[in-house]
C-alpha cells in the first residue's frame, strides 16, 4: 500500500486547503490518538508548533480530535521539533505532534508525529492511521464521561533549554565567542539565543520577532545573506542559521563563507572518531550528500552510507545498524547519543565545542574537504503528476543520455520532492561546466514535459 496523506516528513500542504484543514487535522487527531491508545492508563499527547498563523487553526482541531478519543493533551506552544520529541519521552506521553512546515513559507503548514519513544513514525504506523481516517471514525469516539482533558506545560521552554545545554561537553563554555544566530522567525526564536547566552557567548540575534507571516522569509537556513553580513559586520566568530522548526542548521565562518550539513557531519564524525565516541564506523547520509564527504571519510577509514532523502530514513538506518552520526546536506544532523531526531541547536553546540577545543578560527576547522561541483535545480510540475512526467519517453531518453555523459565522471540524481509538486535534478562531478550543462539540459526537457 502507498500512503495517501503522509509524505517524507509527515503531512504537509497549504494551510486551510486540503490536507491542511481543520477537518483533516481533527480526523488525524482521532485516528492517531486511537492508534496509540494501548492499555488502561490515561493516555497523553504532547502538541507543539512553530510560529505560523495557521497554527491557531490546526492546534485546536488536533486537540479536539485527541480529546474525542479519550487522550489527554499537553500543549507546549512554539518550540522546536526536537523539543517535542524530547518532551514526549520525558513526560512519558504516548504520542507527540509538531505543527510545522519546517523551512517552507508561512502559507504552508504540516503535522509531524512522534511515537512514545520520541522517534518519527514508521511507514506501517502511518498506513494504519490513514486507514482509520478513511474508513469511518464514528466507532472511535468514546463516551462523554471518558473524554480527554487539555492543559499547557508552562515550563516547556525551560525544560528544553536545560536539555540542550546538557549535551554540551562538561567543563566547556562559550566565553569569548561572538555568535550570530538566525532563528528564522520560527520555533527557536526564544530558546536558541538563550542557550548560547547562558553558555557564555555574546549573541547577535537575527529573525527573532515572529508575527505569524515572516517565518523563513528572507532568513533562516535557506536565506543566509543577512546572517553572513552580520557576522562580518560584527566581527563575529561564526554564524548559525536554523530553519522554521529548528531541526536543521547551517553555519558560516568568520568571513561569512557557508558551511553546509555535509561539512558539519564531517567535523563531528572526525571529532568523535578520534575521541572513540563514533559508532558504526562512519556516517549515514542521503543520496544528496557530496562525494567530497564520502572521500573525506574513506581517507580516515570510515564509511558513508547513503539512504533515500529524508532524515527519517537516515535515522532508521542508524538505529538498525548502530550508527550515532547521520544527517542531510541541508542541515538535518542526527546525533543519536543525544536526540531522536534532527536538532539544529544540539548539532551547533557540538561544532562550537570543537571550535573552543581547537583554539582555531572557524575558517580553519569547519571546511574539512573541498566539495565536488554539485548543481541542484527544481522543476515545478503543473497540470500533471510527477510520476507521469518522469515516465514520459522524452524525459526517460534525456535522463539516459545525461547518465551516459556523466559515466565515470560524476553522478546524476533525479527525484520527486516528498513535500511539494517538484522534480529535483541534481548532478555532481569533477567538471563544473559538464555538471551545469547536464542539469540545464535535463531541466529544459523536464520543464517542457511538466508544463512549467
Amino acid at each position: 500500500m502507498t500512503r495517501k496523506l503522509f509524505g517524507t516528513d509527515g503531512v504537509r500542504g497549504t494551510a486551510n486547503t486540503e490536507p491542511m484543514t481543520a477537518e483533516t487535522a481533527l480526523k488525524l487527531g482521532m485516528a492517531a490518538g486511537h492508534h496509540f491508545t494501548r492499555g488502561a492508563h490515561r493516555h497523553m499527547v504532547v502538541i507543539g508548533k512553530d510560529t505560523r498563523l495557521s497554527g491557531y487553526l490546526l492546534e485546536p482541531a488536533l486537540m479536539a480530535g485527541f480529546v474525542s478519543v479519550g487522550m489527554d493533551v499537553m500543549l507546549v506552544g512554539p518550540l522546536p521539533t526536537p523539543a517535542v520529541a524530547m518532551l514526549t519521552r520525558s513526560l512519558r506521553a504516548d504520542l507527540g505532534v509538531m505543527i510545522s512546515a519546517s523551512h517552507n513559507p508561512y502559507q504552508d503548514n504540516g503535522i509531524k508525529l512522534f511515537g512514545p519513544d520520541g522517534f518519527k513514525l514508521s511507514d506501517e504506523d502511518e498506513l494504519t492511521i490513514e486507514a482509520k481516517m478513511f474508513n469511518g471514525l464514528d466507532a472511535l469516539r468514546i463516551g462523554s464521561d471518558h473524554l480527554g482533558r487539555a492543559k499547557r506545560l508552562d515550563d516547556a521552554v525551560g525544560r528544553y533549554i536545560e536539555y540542550v545545554k546538557n549535551t554540551f561537553p562538561r567543563g566547556l563554555r562559550l566565553d569569548g565567542l561572538k555568535i550570530v544566530v538566525d532563528c528564522a522567525n520560527g520555533a527557536a526564536y526564544k530558546v536558541a539565543p538563550t542557550v548560547l547566552w547562558e553558555l557564555g557567548a555574546e549573541v547577535v540575534s537575527v529573525a527573532v520577532s515572529p508575527d505569524g507571516f515572516n517565518i523563513n522569509k528572507d532568513c533562516g537556513s535557506l536565506h543566509t545573506e543577512r546572517m553572513r553580513e552580520l557576522v562580518v559586520a560584527h566581527n563575529a566568530h561564526l554564524g548559525i542559521a536554523l530553519d522554521g522548526d529548528a531541526d536543521r542548521v547551517v553555519m558560516c565562518d568568520e568571513h561569512g563563507a557557508m558551511i553546509d550539513g555535509d561539512q558539519l557531519m564531517a567535523l563531528i564524525a572526525d571529532l568523535w572518531h578520534r575521541s572513540g565516541q563514533l559508532r558504526g564506523g562512519g556516517v549515514v547520509a542521503t543520496v544528496m550528500s557530496n562525494l567530497g564527504l564520502e572521500r573525506f571519510l574513506n581517507a580516515r577509514g570510515l564509511t558513508l552510507i547513503r539512504t533515500n532523502v529524508g532524515d527519517r530514513y537516515v535515522l532508521e538506518h542508524m538505529r538498525r545498524e548502530g550508527f550515532n552520526v547521520g544527517g542531510e546536506q541541508s542541515g538535518h544532523i542526527v546525533l543519536s547519543d543525544h536526540c531522536t531526531t534532527g536538532d539544529g541547536l544540539v548539532a551547533a553546540l557540538q561544532v562550537l565545542a570543537a571550535l573552543i577545543q581547537s583554539g582555531k578560527p572557524a575558517s580553519e576547522i569547519l571546511r574539512l574537504f573541498e566539495p565536488l561541483p554539485q548543481v541542484l535545480k527544481n522543476v515545478r510540475v503543473v497540470g500533471a503528476s510527477v510520476a507521469e512526467v518522469l515516465a514520459r519517453a522524452d524525459v526517460v531518453a534525456a535522463m539516459t543520455a545525461a547518465e551516459v555523459r556523466l559515466s565515470g565522471k560524476g553522478r546524476l540524481l533525479i527525484r520527486k520532492s516528498g513535500t511539494e509538486p517538484l522534480i529535483r535534478v541534481m548532478a555532481e562531478g569533477e567538471s563544473e561546466s559538464l555538471v551545469n550543462d547536464v542539469v540545464d539540459g535535463l531541466v529544459e526537457v523536464i520543464r517542457t514535459a511538466a508544463g512549467a
